[in-house]
């Protein structure tokens, strides 16, 4: 049985864009406020708070290639669905992607497996999420020149379209998951993209709960727009992984809730 042990030396998820700029004397980047430190660790810790999950992160980024649930199982003495499990969990969170098909040299004529790679763009350490205060202010202006209902739908088009990918990243070609399995996904790549987010039942149906908006100011600046935003996001990934739906607000922290509400 393989095992790593250490530190992982694993990404953070990161927002886009480039690091604050210096705000010290010792070149420091600007401090996150208690909000925006908590869902970074929530980040960080829903992907690799497991220390088998970071052995397995390690294990697969040093083979240099894919490997299946199937592989990870063997490798560290795991019940392929527990593997399978810490897969998924690092595929949601981003830090790998899943792909159907066979392994190369491989003559079997059965169902291609689903087979797990680290990304190319997730091999250092970023803290805190980075951000492009230039892109910000861009991005506000063109808010601003557009009509409300316009700008609205754009931002939700978006969100399905970036939801379509990530949701692409986690399950590759590998068919829709049970309604439950989809919502619990998508609430760990949410947290994965700082919202802190977990799944909460609401009688027959369940909810998205985030605890924290990674779009600070720009959330409270233009909520319409960012909700739509968020709401285009989950929708997307639900496309992906289980199918349509369409989510719906029951509290929003723009509207000074105290925690964005999604019914899924």
């Amino acid at each position: 049985m393989t095992r790593r042990t250490g530190t992982t030396t694993g990404p953070v998820p990161a927002s886009g864009g480039e690091e604050h700029p210096a705000d010290g004397p010792a070149g420091l980047p600007d401090a996150l406020d208690a909000a925006e430190f908590a869902a970074a660790v929530s980040a960080v810790t829903s992907a690799f708070g497991d220390p088998t999950r970071r052995d397995i992160y390690l294990w697969l980024r040093d083979q240099g290639g894919a490997a299946t649930a199937t592989d990870a199982a063997a490798a560290f003495g795991l019940h392929p669905n527990v593997a399978r499990h810490h897969l998924d969990k690092l595929a949601a969170g981003g830090y790998l992607v899943a792909e159907t098909g066979r392994a190369p040299g491989a003559r079997s004529a059965g169902r291609p497996s689903k087979r797990y790679r680290v990304c190319e763009h997730d091999r250092r350490l970023t803290f805190p999420p980075r951000r492009d205060h230039l892109l910000g202010m861009l991005l506000a202006r063109a808010i601003e020149e557009l009509a409300p209902a316009r700008a609205e739908a754009l931002a939700e088009e978006v969100g399905v379209e970036y939801g379509l990918v990530l949701a692409g990243r986690i399950a590759g070609r590998d068919g829709r998951r049970s309604a439950r399995a989809a919502v619990a996904a998508v609430a760990d790549v949410l947290t994965a993209h700082g919202f802190a987010a977990h799944t909460e039942p609401r009688g027959r149906s369940l909810a998205i709960v985030s605890e924290h908006c990674p779009f600070g100011d720009a959330a409270q600046r233009y909520p319409h727009v960012v909700c739509a935003l968020d709401r285009g996001l989950i929708r997307g990934l639900m496309l992906g992984l289980h199918g349509d739906t369409n989510p719906r607000f029951e509290a929003s922290r723009p509207d000074g809730d105290a925690r964005c509400v999604a019914r899924v």
